[in-house]
C-alpha cells in the first residue's frame, strides 16, 4: 500500500511543482492548473471505464496491472473473481455428485415446490411414479401419482408414518411414500418413494399362514382341552396323574391365549383403519377392566384410577378396551406383590391421553425400543411363570396406529414404568355432546 501511495503522490506533486515554477516567471495559474492535473485525470478516467468494461463484459482480470493505487485496485477484484470461481467449481462439482447419487439412488425421489408442482425427480421416479423429468417440470404431484388416500395424506400434513399405495399406472408394485419439509424456510416437500413389493408380498404371506395356521390349531387344541377338562374332573382318574394332566391343561389354555393374540394381530394387520368408528366409552370400559384387574391381582396391588367420566372417544370400543387392558393387566402380571400401579384417562391441549404406571423394578434401556415386537420378552422366565403371551405390547401398538395414537414408554431401572397412550384432539367426544346428538338436538 505503501508504494502505490507513494507513486499516486508523485504524479500529483511532480505537476504542482511545474505549476508553481511556472507561476513564479508570471504564467498566469488558472490556465496552468488545468494542464498540469490533465495527465493525472485522463489516467484516472482511463482505468476506471477500462474497469467497468471488463466487469460488465465479465472479463477476468490477469497482469500486468497499473501502477499505483489503480494496480491495488485490479489486483483486489481479480482475487475476488480468482475466490468466485473456485466457489462455483466447488458448487458444480457438489452438485454433479449430488445428482450422479441421487441417480444412482434405486428409491424415487421428487422435489416439489410449495404450490406441490414437480420441481426434480430422478430417474427411478419414472418407473415408480410414472413422472419423467424434465418431461413433466411445473406438473401438480398428485396430477401424475393419483390415488385415493394421498391428498389427504398430502393435505394433513402428518408424515410420521409412511403411506403405502398401489399406484395406478402399475399395480403390480407397492410403494411406500415418504414426504418431508425441504428448502429454505421448508417450503418444498422431498417425496421418497421406496419399492416394497417383495416385503408386502411377504408380509402378506407372513400374515395369511399365521391365521390360517392359528384358525387350524383351535380345533385340535379345543379337543384337547376338553379331553383333558373330563380327566381333570373325573373320579376315578388316578392322583399321582392329576400334577401332569393339570401342567397339561395349563399348557394347553396358554396355547390357545396364544393363537388368539395371534388371530386378533392377523386381523388388526389386514386393515389400517378400524371398520366402525363410532363413540367409545372408555370410562365405563375403564372401570370394568379395573374390576377384572382387581381380580386378577386378588388385592396384592395397591390401585389408584383416575378417570375423566365426561372423555369419550371417537374410535371401535372393542379394540380400545383390547389396548387399555393389555397395558393394565401387564402391569399387574409382570410387577411383584405390593407394586402400585396407577391409571390415568384424561385430556389437555394436545388431546386425550391414557397413562399405566408402576413404580416396579421397572425395565432396562436396551429392551424399550423392542418392546412391541412379537413374542419379545425382558424376562423370558418371569413372562411364562405368568402366562405372557409375548403379544400383548404388539397388539397394543397396532390398535393405537389404527386410531392415529401413539404409544411411549418410559422407564428405569428400580424406579418403575409408565406406559403412555396419546390421542389426538380431534378424537375428543364429550359425553354431554353425546347426549344431544343422541337427543337429535
Amino acid at each position: 500500500m505503501r508504494r502505490p501511495l507513494i507513486f499516486e503522490l508523485n504524479l500529483v506533486l511532480l505537476p504542482t511543482a511545474a505549476v508553481i515554477a511556472l507561476a513564479s516567471m508570471g504564467a498566469d495559474p488558472a490556465l496552468i492548473w488545468p494542464l498540469a492535473l490533465l495527465p493525472y485525470t485522463t489516467r484516472s478516467l482511463y482505468h476506471l471505464i477500462r474497469l467497468a468494461l471488463l466487469i460488465r463484459r465479465q472479463h477476468r482480470l490477469v497482469p500486468p496491472f497499473p501502477r499505483g493505487l489503480w494496480g491495488d485496485v485490479y489486483r483486489s477484484i481479480a482475487r475476488y473473481q480468482q475466490r468466485g470461481r473456485k466457489s462455483r467449481k466447488r458448487q458444480i462439482r457438489f452438485t454433479r455428485r449430488f445428482r450422479e447419487a441421487a441417480n444412482a439412488v434405486p428409491d424415487a425421489l421428487v422435489i416439489l415446490d410449495k404450490q406441490l408442482r414437480i420441481d426434480w425427480a430422478n430417474p427411478a421416479a419414472a418407473k415408480l411414479m410414472n413422472i419423467h423429468w424434465p418431461d413433466d417440470d411445473g406438473r401438480l404431484f398428485t396430477d401424475l401419482l393419483s390415488n385415493p388416500g394421498l391428498d389427504d395424506f398430502i393435505e394433513t400434513s402428518e408424515y410420521m408414518r409412511p403411506l403405502d399405495i398401489a399406484p395406478e399406472h402399475n399395480r403390480a408394485i407397492m410403494l411406500s411414500l415418504r414426504i418431508t419439509p425441504f428448502g429454505e424456510r421448508k417450503k418444498q416437500r422431498l417425496v421418497v418413494g421406496r419399492d416394497i413389493t417383495k416385503i408386502y408380498h411377504l408380509n402378506m404371506i407372513r400374515r395369511d399362514f399365521v391365521a390360517n395356521a392359528s384358525h387350524e390349531l383351535r380345533t385340535p387344541l379345543t379337543v384337547i382341552a376338553g379331553f383333558l377338562e373330563n380327566l381333570l374332573d373325573a373320579p376315578i382318574t388316578p392322583i399321582n396323574h392329576r400334577r401332569p394332566l393339570t401342567l397339561m391343561h395349563n399348557q394347553t389354555e396358554r396355547m390357545r391365549s396364544i393363537i388368539d393374540d395371534l388371530l386378533t394381530l392377523s386381523r388388526l394387520e389386514m386393515d389400517e383403519s378400524p371398520e366402525e368408528q363410532q363413540t367409545a366409552d372408555v370410562p365405563d370400559e375403564l372401570h370394568l377392566i379395573m374390576q377384572e384387574a382387581q381380580a386378577l391381582s386378588g388385592g396384592r396391588h395397591p390401585m389408584e384410577i383416575h378417570v375423566d367420566d365426561d372423555l369419550l372417544l371417537l374410535g371401535n370400543q372393542p379394540e380400545l378396551r383390547s389396548a387399555f387392558s393389555n397395558l393394565i393387566f401387564n402391569a399387574i402380571k409382570h410387577t411383584p406383590h405390593g407394586t402400585r400401579i396407577g391409571i390415568r384417562w384424561c385430556c389437555d391441549e394436545d388431546g386425550a391421553w391414557f397413562s399405566v404406571e408402576d413404580d416396579g423394578p421397572g425395565i432396562a434401556p436396551e429392551h424399550l425400543p423392542r418392546l412391541t415386537e412379537r413374542f419379545y420378552r425382558v424376562d423370558r422366565a418371569r413372562s411364562r411363570e405368568s402366562g405372557g403371551t409375548g403379544l400383548g405390547l404388539a397388539i397394543v401398538k397396532h390398535v393405537l396406529n389404527r386410531h392415529e395414537a401413539r404409544l411411549t414408554i418410559s422407564s428405569e431401572p428400580e424406579r418403575g414404568a409408565i406406559f403412555s397412550c396419546r390421542f389426538p384432539a380431534r378424537r375428543i367426544v364429550w359425553r354431554d355432546e353425546e347426549k344431544l346428538s343422541v337427543n337429535g338436538c
